[in-house]
C-alpha cells in the first residue's frame, strides 16, 4: 500500500505541476487573440500563422492540462449522485470509471494516433494553409503527451480509489479542494 500511496502522490504532483505550468499559456494566447482581432478589424491585416498560433496554444493547453483537470475534479461528471455520496461510493465509481472507461479510451486514442504522429514526423509536416506554421508534427505530438498524462492520472485515480477502499482516509477526495476549478 505504501507503493500505491507514493505512486498517487508522484503522479498527482506531476500533473499538478504540469497543469499549473501550462496555464501560463493563457497569457500569450490572449495577447495573440487580441492582436489578431485588432489587426484584422482595425487595419484589415491578417496572418494565417498568427491565427494558427493561438489555436495551437489553446489545443496544447487543453490536451496537456487534461490530467490536471481530472486531478482537480474539473472533468464532466453527473454530480447529482456523486457529490452527496460517501467516500467509499465515490471510490468505487472512480475505480470502475478509470478502469473501464477512461483508461481504455485513452489507450485507443494512443494506439490510433501514434501512427499519424510518426508519419507526421517522417514528413516534418507543416500547416496545410499557405503562410501557416511549419511545425504541425510537433503539435500532433502533443496528442501523445495528452494520452500519457491522462493514462497516468487514470492510474493514479484507480490507485487512490483502492487506497480509499482499503481505509486510507488521507486519499479521500476533498470536495472543497475541487471548488472553483
Amino acid at each position: 500500500m505504501r507503493f500505491l500511496g507514493n505512486f498517487v502522490r508522484a503522479i498527482d504532483g506531476l500533473n499538478d505541476l504540469i497543469g499549473r505550468g501550462v496555464a501560463w499559456l493563457v497569457i500569450p494566447m490572449v495577447v495573440i487573440t487580441f492582436l489578431v482581432a485588432t489587426l484584422r478589424y482595425g487595419f484589415a491585416i491578417g496572418w494565417v500563422s498568427m491565427q494558427e498560433s493561438y489555436m495551437w496554444l489553446y489545443g496544447i493547453m487543453f490536451m496537456v492540462g487534461a490530467g490536471y483537470t481530472l486531478l482537480h475534479g474539473g472533468h464532466v461528471r453527473v454530480d447529482v449522485f456523486y457529490r452527496p455520496a460517501s467516500a467509499r461510493y465515490k471510490a468505487w465509481v472512480d475505480l470502475f470509471g478509470s478502469l473501464f472507461l477512461l483508461m481504455p479510451v485513452i489507450i485507443m486514442i494512443l494506439m490510433y494516433s501514434y501512427p499519424y504522429v510518426v508519419t507526421s514526423w517522417h514528413r516534418l509536416e507543416g500547416s496545410h494553409e499557405t503562410g501557416g506554421l511549419p511545425g504541425l508534427f510537433l503539435y500532433k505530438s502533443v496528442i501523445l503527451v495528452f494520452c500519457v498524462l491522462m493514462l497516468l492520472q487514470g492510474m493514479s485515480l484507480a490507485a487512490r480509489s483502492v487506497l480509499v477502499l482499503a481505509g486510507h482516509k488521507e486519499f479521500e477526495i476533498n470536495e472543497e479542494e475541487h471548488e472553483g476549478v
